[in-house]
């Protein structure tokens, strides 16, 4: 539940005020105290997208480390000191397809999410191949060549696992089958609604190559989302994060793992980077989403917020903490 504290007609809460409602944030935070309008989310999800593993742990393209850059980012996701409700990676798990590479992407993945206690959402990409991906995640059959989709149910929250691979190319397409399946999926809303999850996005990139393995029939998946419960819809393939809308709804796409897009390149020349990694921390509310980008890096970082601060702000009234907080000095 939201809840708004009265206020004078400049915004600062009135003396009689008081605090209502749980804080969001990690299990160390110092206080339960909310500080703002709204009330903590109601669930929160760690997006991450194209691993691009090989077998053997071979450098991407001679070059990259997938595997090392994939422990980077699992150690930066633990140190949020988050638990969140569910890891989704969305697409290029791995590089080939290959078993090994499965198995080593299970290997780091899993003890992480379960020290987290957060479920692991598995989407395909291009980059994947569809019968490999069944048996070495779920120990399914490896010669299964049907899109590989799911519907998880977090506490309320639906999250769709949709499969834009089309075998033997790198664009994406969403066929009839899977389609009309999302339309009888989408006919009964959830309590809190649905988030979709793909690997190509459906959104336009400004840098042109992308354009060629976009995801195709864009309108026939727009028609079937529109009006519907879905509030975000997450993808990967970019290697760059950036947003936009698709039938009226947010959509969120989390950087790479294993490298990024170099942006500053006129768009012509954008080419792979072995920097500028990051993850996406995706928070539900009763009445909104927000995707936020977490750079993997170990950077030099300032302490003047601290359990012990937001402990001394906890003790303060409204209007107590907006004066030692918000006013000019």
């Amino acid at each position: 539940m939201t809840t708004t504290d009265p206020t004078d007609a400049s915004g600062i809460p009135r003396d009689d005020d008081t605090d209502t409602g749980a804080r969001a944030g990690t299990p160390t935070a110092a206080t339960t105290v909310q500080f703002g309008q709204h009330a903590p989310a109601r669930r929160v999800l760690v997006h991450v997208s194209d691993t691009h593993l090989l077998a053997g742990g071979a450098a991407l393209g001679g070059r990259y480390d997938a595997s090392g850059n994939l422990d980077a980012t699992l150690a930066a996701i633990e140190r949020t000191g988050i638990r969140p409700d569910a890891l989704v990676f969305t697409g290029d798990l791995t590089d080939l397809g290959e078993p090994d590479a499965y198995r080593r992407l299970r290997e780091a993945v899993e003890p992480v999410a379960e020290r987290l206690g957060a479920p692991i959402v598995w989407v395909a990409g291009n980059h994947d191949e569809r019968g490999p991906m069944r048996a070495g995640l779920w120990g399914g059959a490896a010669d299964d060549e049907s899109p590989i989709t799911a519907v998880h149910d977090l506490g309320g929250l639906r999250l769709i696992a949709l499969d834009s691979t089309v075998p033997g190319w790198h664009h994406g397409a969403i066929d009839a089958a899977q389609r009309e399946w999302l339309r009888q999926v989408l006919s009964e809303p959830a309590p809190l609604g649905t988030i979709l999850a793909l690997h190509h996005p459906p959104i336009p990139s400004h840098v042109p190559f992308f354009d060629i393995l976009e995801l195709r029939d864009q309108p026939g998946l727009a028609e079937i989302v529109r009006g519907t419960d879905v509030r975000a819809i997450l993808a990967g393939h970019l290697h760059y994060s950036t947003s936009g809308t698709f039938a009226g709804i947010p959509v969120s796409v989390a950087s790479a793992t294993c490298y990024t897009m170099n942006l500053q390149s006129p768009a012509d020349e954008v080419n792979g980077m072995d920097a500028g990694s990051a993850f996406q921390l995706v928070h539900v509310w009763d009445d909104s989403v927000t995707a936020s980008v977490v750079p993997v890096v170990e950077a030099d970082t300032a302490d003047h917020f601290s359990p012990e601060w937001l402990a001394r702000m906890s003790a303060l009234s409204p209007r107590e903490r907006l004066e030692a907080f918000s006013r000019k000095r």
